[in-house]
């Protein structure tokens, strides 16, 4: 086989017009290959590489500063979010203690008015009891009042005659007519 530097001094060899051959040497040509096929990638393609990579560079940068802007919006909203948690929990804070002082008012007014009402029920019932009592009285009152009246009339009805009777009717007729004469 032959060394590398032999199959470079074949570059410089033209073979004559009209032979054709193959190189056997399969590193050499393979070099020869890839240094053209680089040359002309690096040629043509240095543009459109970097076209692509300036193309990338951008879209990079782009993203950069979107991402940027939305980090700086987001700690803008951040900010707000929390300023507005702060006023939710004053608010919260001043609600609470409003609330533990309403229901503390709430509590004292409806002792005062449960209290009130049981001085009136207590009222009513005292009243009731009165009332009740001096219905009592009363209907003891009419029936002895009523037995007394049976009793003297039954004593009347045992004691008196016809005689007794006709005279007390008269005496009662007189009073009647001597009360009359006073109020002329």
């Amino acid at each position: 086989m032959k060394n590398i530097t032999d199959s470079f001094l074949c570059l410089s060899y033209w073979p004559s017009a009209g032979s054709f051959g193959f190189d056997t040497d399969i590193l050499a040509t393979n070099l020869i290959n890839l240094s053209v096929v680089l040359g002309v990638l690096i040629f043509f393609g240095k543009g459109v590489l970097s076209d692509l990579l300036d193309n990338r560079k951008q879209r990079i940068l782009r993203t950069i500063r979107n991402s940027e802007e939305l980090r700086e919006g987001a700690i803008e909203q951040l900010e707000k979010a929390r300023a507005r948690l702060r006023k939710v929990e004053t608010e919260a804070d001043r609600f609470r203690v409003n609330g533990y002082s309403e229901i503390e008012r709430e509590k004292l007014n409806l002792i005062n008015s449960i209290s009130t009402t049981l001085e009136q029920l207590e009222n009513y019932k005292n009243e009731t009891i009165q009332f009740e009592q001096q219905r009592a009285i009363h209907q003891v009152q009419q029936r002895v009042l009523q037995q007394a009246l049976q009793g003297a009339l039954g004593t009347l009805n045992s004691c008196l005659n016809n005689e007794l009777h006709l005279r007390t009717i008269g005496a009662n007729i007189g009073m009647f007519g001597a009360m009359k004469e006073k109020n002329n």
